[in-house]
């Protein structure tokens, strides 16, 4: 089989789409965990984690479910990069610049929620008026972004009160409404 160039660029561009997803992903989760780990949870059970040859070789933690109340089905995940070729890349977070080759994935998380954090202030910006979390998250899924949990946009909306504070670059203005902070309040 012989690709032309043309197909082989968009298949490249198709993966690497792909890549960054499965990225974003697993930052998603590692910080999921990471939250889990310092909320003091459960000590979770190890399950052995096969490797390509389908052997276990290490144990993996792996979270006990907690009951949940019953809660509104969340919202679709978003379509397939091959659906949307118009979606503008999400920030690379997860590449490491020169120098930097050994990150660890607590990093790589980190500069995930950071990377959160601006494309709310970018949305908050460019709209020019508070917004409710669930107005934010729409956006920044369109963006590319995804947040972990039965209920993205009350993890959001934690991620938002959190930096809501005195000195922090937003102010909550209600119930899950927030704006960027004045720069005159510092």
């Amino acid at each position: 089989m012989v690709l032309s160039e043309a197909e082989a660029l968009a298949r490249l561009e198709a993966l690497r789409r792909q890549r960054d997803a499965i990225e974003r992903q697993i930052a998603d989760l590692l910080l999921y965990l990471d939250l889990g780990r310092r909320l003091g949870g459960p000590a979770a059970p190890a399950q052995p984690s096969p490797d390509a040859d389908g052997r276990a070789d290490a144990p993996i933690p792996v979270p006990e479910p907690t009951p949940q109340p019953a809660r509104a089905p969340a919202a679709a995940p978003p379509a397939p990069p091959s659906a949307a070729p118009d979606r503008p890349p999400a920030p690379a977070f997860a590449v490491p610049v020169e120098g930097e080759v050994g990150l660890s994935e607590t990093v790589l998380a980190r500069r995930y929620g950071r990377a959160v954090i601006e494309a709310v202030l970018a949305v908050l910006e460019e709209a020019g008026r508070p917004m409710h979390a669930s107005e934010i998250l729409a956006r920044i899924t369109e963006q590319g972004f995804s947040l972990p949990g039965q209920d993205p946009v009350a993890a959001l909306n934690t991620r938002l009160w959190k930096r809501s504070g005195p000195g922090g670059p937003l102010k909550r203005l209600g119930e899950a409404v927030y704006a960027p902070a004045d720069a005159e309040e510092g």
